[in-house]
């Protein structure tokens, strides 16, 4: 089939550097190209998957509330300088 396509000037040049590379014509470097992006679609895609990992946090601290907890935090340094000071 004949068919116009315009492709990005990085496209044509990596896919000219492709061609040299095999020794094949623009043409079937273009035809590969095209035929293994199709061939991923096909693929299943895996599914995500999380791993979750121990943050140490002390009891008694709810991470849903991140200032309260930043502030806990800050009033523990600054009872610590404090009492350095002593």
């Amino acid at each position: 089939m004949r068919t116009t396509v315009t492709l990005d000037a990085d496209v044509a040049a990596r896919l000219k550097a492709i061609a040299r590379q095999r020794g094949i014509s623009f043409k079937e470097a273009l035809n590969s190209a095209v035929r293994a992006g199709l061939g991923r679609e096909r693929r299943a895609a895996r599914a995500f998957k999380q791993y979750a990992q121990p943050m140490g946090l002390r009891a008694g601290f709810n991470l849903d509330k991140a200032l309260q907890l930043a502030a806990a935090f800050e009033d523990e340094e600054i009872v610590r300088r404090l009492e350095r000071r002593k």
